[in-house]
C-alpha cells in the first residue's frame, strides 16, 4: 500500500482517539528491522501530551504496564513485516487477529502481544506492517526503508492530535 492510501486510512482509523500509544518493534542490530524504532525516534519530542511513544526494540511485552497505565484508546504497533511486495510498501492490519498472512521478523507472536493489550487497556489496535528490504545481521536502514520512515512519521505528526500544536 501506498503511503498515500495508508496515510487515508490512519487519519481515518485515528479520528475519534483520545490517547495515543504508537510502539516502534524492531531490532537495531538487524538492518530494516529496525524501521518501526527508528519511525518512534523521528517522532520524539514532536507529538502532542496525547500521544506516549514506546521504543519496544525486540521486547514490546515489557511495555504492558506503563501502556495500560497511560489509557489509551488506540494503539498502533509498528513493525518490519514480510508482507511480500516491495521494500518500503506498508500494510495497515486493522484486524490484528487476522495479521497472520504477514510474517514478522520477531519471535514472539505481536498476536498474542495484541490480545493482552486489549485485555488490560480496551483499546482499538491496528498494526503497520512495513517490508523490509534487508534483515542481515548490520546497523542503519536500507535507503528505501529511511524514505519511508522518513515520509511516514512526517505523515504522522500532520494527523490532527498526534503532532504538537
Amino acid at each position: 500500500m501506498r503511503l498515500e492510501a495508508v496515510g487515508r486510512a490512519l487519519r481515518r482509523w485515528f479520528s475519534k482517539a483520545e490517547r495515543v500509544v504508537i510502539i516502534g518493534v524492531g531490532n537495531p542490530l538487524r538492518r530494516d528491522d529496525s524501521v518501526g524504532v527508528e519511525i518512534v525516534h523521528r517522532l520524539e519530542g514532536k507529538v502532542s501530551e496525547r500521544v506516549y511513544l514506546v521504543d519496544s526494540e525486540t521486547v514490546p511485552e515489557d511495555y504492558i504496564e506503563p501502556i495500560s497505565d497511560f489509557r489509551p484508546t488506540h494503539i498502533l504497533i509498528i513493525d518490519a513485516a514480510l508482507i511480500g511486495t516491495v521494500p518500503g510498501a506498508m500494510r495497515l492490519v486493522r484486524d490484528w487477529k487476522d495479521s497472520g498472512t504477514a510474517v514478522s521478523t520477531h519471535a514472539l507472536p505481536l498476536q498474542l502481544f495484541c490480545t493482552y493489550l486489549v485485555e488490560t487497556t480496551g483499546a482499538r489496535i491496528a498494526m503497520l506492517l512495513i517490508q523490509p528490504k534487508e534483515v542481515d545481521f548490520d546497523e542503519g536502514l536500507t535507503p528505501e526503508l529511511k524514505e519511508t520512515a522518513d515520509k511516514l512519521a512526517s505523515y504522522l505528526l500532520k494527523i490532527p492530535g498526534l503532532g504538537c500544536d
